[in-house]
């Protein structure tokens, strides 16, 4: 009998070359800031009006203005979303609700459609940035800082809730209500 052995051999070897290439690993450090002239918006005893005139809203109680911001150290991107929550003692219907949200990036003027006039809808489930479920996505965007030292930038988006009650509602002897809060929610981009 004849035996035959097999070996096998192998190596196994680094490669190190050096370049003219700089590698830069960067990070942000953000910060979202929130602010509001108050709470929300509320809708007491309304008269229902046509999508027209609601989107013309103007004043105190009828115009929910807020600014979201991020100031962001070095070069990153946070996305974030605004969403509407519901207030639990709301009376009317959610069919017979009309949201409409406009933003700018100058405060008080230039402002342009992100949302047009729909009924609250709130979501199933939590959504990607954060928001729990019921909530309803109004808008959603980035705050990106492409500074190539890394230097530090503030970026604000100013922002315009109006809400009304549809045309087609039926008033009742009752008092009827309805309000919503504004919540922002971001995150990171990986």
């Amino acid at each position: 009998m004849i035996v035959a052995v097999v070996g096998i051999s192998f190596a196994a070897f680094t490669y190190t070359k050096e370049g003219d290439t700089t590698n830069t690993i960067s990070t942000g450090t953000v910060t979202m800031t929130y602010t509001e002239g108050q709470n929300g918006i509320e809708i007491q005893n309304a008269i229902p009006m046509s999508e027209e005139d609601g989107k013309q809203l103007t004043g105190d109680k009828n115009v929910f203005d807020f600014t979201v911001s991020a100031t962001i150290t070095g070069k990153t991107t946070i996305d974030y979303e605004v969403v509407a929550v519901k207030n639990d003692q709301s009376t009317i219907p959610d069919e017979n609700i009309r949201l409409y949200l406009e933003d700018s990036d100058q405060k008080d003027t230039g402002y342009t459609s992100v949302f047009a006039p729909n009924k609250f809808t709130g979501t199933d489930s939590v959504s990607s940035y954060g928001a729990p479920a019921g909530t309803m996505q109004l808008a959603h965007g980035s705050f990106t800082n492409n500074a190539e030292n890394g230097a530090q930038t503030t970026i604000t988006k100013y922002y315009r809730l109006r809400m009304w009650v549809d045309k087609d509602y039926v008033l009742s002897d009752t008092s009827k209500t309805y309000k919503v809060t504004v919540n922002v929610y971001g995150k990171g981009q990986d």
